[in-house]
Order: structure tokens, then sequence, then C-alpha cells
């Protein structure tokens, strides 16, 4: 519940106080979305297994969020940033979406 509560907030001041990305972290923003995504959905299907902490999931939000920004940082330093970028993107993505699977079928069991 705090997690949503958290998100709610989040979005509402984003959208009060618009806020500017500097150019030279707009490239890390997408992957870092995606990255805090994975984490919500991990988090929300360990809650729905009865098995969510809040000590792993803020930690598993804040390290996918350095892991994925890091890795796309080397990427650019290594001159192969939209590589690893998509990398990151593709194996995020397929975590998320068996995370929503997982939630689906929970929640249909129910």
């Amino acid at each position: 519940m705090i997690a949503i509560l958290g998100l709610v907030v989040g979005i509402v001041l984003g959208l009060i106080f618009q806020p500017d990305v500097p150019v030279g972290l707009q490239p890390y923003l997408p992957i870092a979305v995606v990255a805090a995504l994975d984490a919500v959905f991990g988090g929300l299907r360990a809650l729905l297994d009865g098995i969510f902490d809040d000590k792993v999931f803020v930690v598993s939000f804040l390290s996918n969020v350095v892991v994925a920004a890091a890795i796309v940082y080397l990427g650019d330093k290594l001159g192969v940033g939209g590589q690893l970028s998509t990398g990151v993107i593709v194996v995020l993505g397929i975590r998320i979406f068996s995370n929503v699977a997982a939630i689906r079928r929970h929640l249909l069991r129910a």
C-alpha cells in the first residue's frame, strides 16, 4: 500500500512541478523508468504471493535502477550504448511481462 501511495504522490508531484531532466541524463531516464516498473511489478507479484518484504522491495527498486543505468552508461563509454540499452529494455521487459502474467494468473485464480 505504501508503494502505491508513493507512486501516486510521485506522479502528482511530477505533474505539478514538471521537472526538467538534464540533457546528459536523458538517455538514462527511459531505462530507469523501465527498471523501476520491473521492481514495482515484482513487488506486486510478491505481495500477491504473500512473500512481500518492504526492505527487499526498496533494495530491488534502487538496485534495478542503478544497475540498468550503469550498464547503459558503460555502453555509452564503449560506444555501444544503443545496443546495451536495447538489451536492458528486452531483459526488463521480459521480466515485467512475466510478473504481469503471474499477477494475472493469481487474480484469476482468486
